[in-house]
């Protein structure tokens, strides 16, 4: 088949959305399709074009294997605010239709979101070709967003947001999501055949059984991991005075990302003399770095139910050590840590979380038993090679 590829996020970006894409066009490519993939600059998550990328012309065409990629150079924002997002999304999407017109064959178009303009961009290829078309939600944006802009006059311009959302939704023949709360969402929104895709993790790629001692985890003091975007959608005001609550000197805490949070962060906690902050390692050092962790740290805001998956505890609980995890009463995440023993789960933060993570510290079985209990699942659940199956099945049915 030919198939149109189409979002934001791609390689050489190896963390996120770009990763899971890029993995997966990998996967169409080797069952035999032809992909073209409709995409942007890298910029994620240092939110700046890569280096290797900025002096390249605006519209730019690579192949990576036999799949061909266009390229828009879109407006990306060194700080990112609401209004600076949307001229963001709307740059690309209008380079990106663009590049739409150099496709001269179509029979099948996925468009991933976020952006939800990547789902406009899609229909525009469905009904040039006549193809069928798959939308796979990774985040709700739009929810996301007006949890943080909640006036009348917002709320009134994200209504007519939401009804071109569900336009859209309902223009696929099928639409995919990355949980079971999400689907849920998503129902409401849509009367279209949902189809659940959860993220997954290569279980060969972060394994702890092959990884070394990374340079970031030299302390004898138990490791406590935070890697990811340092962005928006984590709780960094409970992570702050969780950093000076705990003991520092049993406890060093690592931090390694970027985002638009990161010098907010770094200016509170540069007076702790246990708190490090360094960049994203490469793909290929982030086996060495989860599996040399003691326990993973995750805060979320507690009022955001799943509205994202975190694709970033698969990679957690495969490194085969435990998490300690902040967030709603009724997230996915929350189900699972109580239906298995794979860390610790809190609802809020309060002093309560280091009493019982300084219990945990000093049982090693304990944390032992956690970390397999947690690579056991992902493997059984969310190994890639399951997972991708899923995806070649659907395009039959398609």
């Amino acid at each position: 088949m030919d198939i149109t590829f189409i979002g934001l996020n791609f390689a050489p970006e190896d963390s996120a959305i770009g990763q899971y894409s890029f993995e997966w066009v990998k996967q169409l490519e080797s069952d035999g399709h032809n992909v073209t993939v409709v995409t942007g600059f890298p910029y994620y998550p240092q939110w700046s074009i890569f280096k290797q990328y900025k002096n390249k012309p605006r519209f730019l065409q690579e192949h990576l294997g036999s799949t061909k990629i266009l390229r828009y150079k879109q407006y990306v924002p060194k700080a990112p605010t609401f209004f600076k997002r949307i001229v963001h999304i709307i740059d690309f999407t209008l380079g990106s239709f663009f590049n739409l017109f150099k496709i001269k064959k179509c029979d099948l178009v996925i468009a991933i979101v976020p952006f939800t303009a990547s789902a406009f961009l899609g229909w525009v290829q469905k009904k040039r070709f006549d193809s069928k078309f798959w939308i796979h939600i990774q985040d709700f944006e739009f929810d996301a967003a007006l949890s943080s802009k909640r006036t009348a006059k917002v709320s009134f311009a994200f209504s007519i947001l939401f009804r071109i959302e569900s336009w859209l939704f309902n223009s696929p023949n099928v639409v995919s999501t990355i949980s079971h709360s999400m689907i849920e969402r998503l129902r409401k929104k849509s009367d279209n055949s949902v189809f659940y895709l959860p993220n997954w993790v290569n279980p060969d790629i972060i394994n702890p059984s092959t990884a070394s001692s990374h340079r970031y985890t030299s302390s004898t003091k138990v490791i406590l991991l935070y890697s990811g975007n340092i962005g928006e959608k984590q709780d960094w005001n409970s992570f702050v005075a969780f950093c000076n609550d705990i003991n520092q000197d049993n406890y060093e805490i690592i931090i390694v990302g970027e985002g638009s949070k990161k010098n907010w962060l770094l200016e509170r906690t540069v007076h702790l003399s246990n708190v490090m902050h360094y960049p994203p390692v490469e793909y290929s050092e982030l086996s060495d770095l989860l599996c040399s962790a003691d326990v993973h740290l995750l805060f979320q805001k507690p009022d955001f139910s799943d509205i994202v998956m975190p694709s970033k505890v698969l990679g957690m609980m495969a490194s085969a050590k435990p998490s300690l995890i902040i967030g709603h009463r009724e997230s996915e995440i929350n189900s699972v840590f109580k239906s298995i023993n794979i860390g610790l789960y809190f609802n809020t933060y309060t002093k309560e979380v280091i009493t019982q993570l300084d219990q945990l510290a000093r049982q090693n079985s304990k944390m032992k038993e956690m970390g397999d209990n947690a690579r056991a699942y992902v493997l059984k659940n969310f190994s890639r090679n399951i997972i991708l199956k899923k995806v070649q099945e659907e395009i039959e049915l398609l």
